[in-house]
């Protein structure tokens, strides 16, 4: 076997019993959630915006990003519901490269799971204490849930993960939304068949135990573009693109049939200012038709202090280190103005 065991990890189990959710925040988490939930089920008609930085890198700007949004939620708080973005895993096309927090708590030094195992649990727990918001993150890998399966409120699972067997039998098991991204080929059948297995109750082993899943009605879609045969981006947000997913999503009948449309990556060509107007894109299309106003939830949106990205070392405060993404006052003018056209 060409690997070395360094050392074993602590379980979850005990992650959580070092750094535990005050128990008054377990009961806010229940109200948050059921108002998540709402969203999805159609109870509650408000949009649910997703947004943060690309990754979530220092704790100290992602901090102070978080609190700017809990100030803009309170001005937003009757159209839109946003749930921080702290994806702490970084799913890397080649293997190479930053993999996100828990794998390098300090992008600067070398890889330390044991370290970032502890830093993405403070990161997600600060956030919560701090600012009153639960929190969302993307699955990469389906054994490292549990270290905050009590602190998020919703789950994504990548454009590279969503065929992968295991990631839909761990979102079955989930008592939160998950949002299943059509693969970087564009396929929606893929996605749509792995919302199918997500919602399914399921037989399975995950973390060496037999266990039953009873199956996620809040697993849904998310349209992040695709890339092509020639490795050219390209976008599926359009009105005919939602027109044919409603379709589709509508030909399976399942439960709670909901989208949320990521506004970058393959989207926008990872030209982040381009959220802007795919966002209000979208919009449109949902003041024109019923159908995809009816399966549209909400967007995700890549978002941080400063516009764009840089190098790991050039030390930009507040600037991402992994995609680019759009600063913090084009951000509160693209929530204002979404807010304004949900009137």
């Amino acid at each position: 076997m060409r690997m070395n065991f360094v050392r074993k990890l602590p379980i979850p189990m005990d992650i959580k019993a070092q750094y535990p959710l005050k128990p008054e925040l377990e009961e806010n988490k229940k109200v948050f959630d059921k108002e998540v939930e709402d969203i999805f089920t159609g109870a509650d008609n408000r949009m649910l915006l997703i947004i943060g930085p690309c990754s979530a890198d220092h704790e100290d700007p992602v901090l102070d990003y978080v609190s700017r949004l809990a100030k803009l939620q309170e001005q937003v708080k009757d159209k839109i519901k946003i749930i921080p973005r702290i994806y702490t895993n970084k799913p890397r096309t080649t293997g190479d490269g930053y993999k996100g927090m828990l794998h390098q708590p300090d992008p600067e030094k070398e890889a330390d799971m044991l370290e970032g195992i502890i830093a993405i649990r403070r990161l997600h727990t600060r956030v919560i204490e701090e600012t009153g918001f639960f929190t969302a993150d993307e699955m990469l890998y389906c054994e490292n849930y549990r270290y905050l399966s009590d602190l998020l409120s919703y789950v994504a699972v990548g454009a590279r993960s969503v065929e992968n067997q295991l990631h839909r039998l761990t979102a079955s098991g989930m008592a939160v939304p998950v949002g299943m991204k059509n693969p970087t080929g564009g396929d929606i059948s893929v996605m749509l068949n792995s919302i199918t297995a997500a919602q399914h109750s399921h037989t399975f082993l995950y973390r060496g135990w037999e266990v039953v899943s009873e199956g996620n009605p809040l697993a849904h879609a998310i349209l992040r573009g695709y890339v092509n045969k020639h490795g050219q981006s390209l976008p599926n947000y359009h009105y005919e693109d939602l027109i044919h997913l409603y379709e589709a999503y509508s030909a399976k009948n399942l439960q709670n049939l909901a989208l949320i449309v990521d506004a970058n990556h393959a989207n926008s060509g990872k030209k982040p200012l381009e959220q802007v107007r795919i966002v209000k894109e979208v919009l449109h299309s949902c003041r024109h038709n019923e159908d995809i106003n009816k399966m549209v939830k909400g967007f995700m949106i890549e978002s941080y202090i400063e516009d764009g990205a840089q190098k790991i070392g050039e030390g930009i405060y507040g600037k991402s280190i992994t995609d680019p993404c759009i600063g913090w006052d084009k951000t509160q003018k693209l929530v204002l103005d979404m807010a304004d056209l949900l009137s």
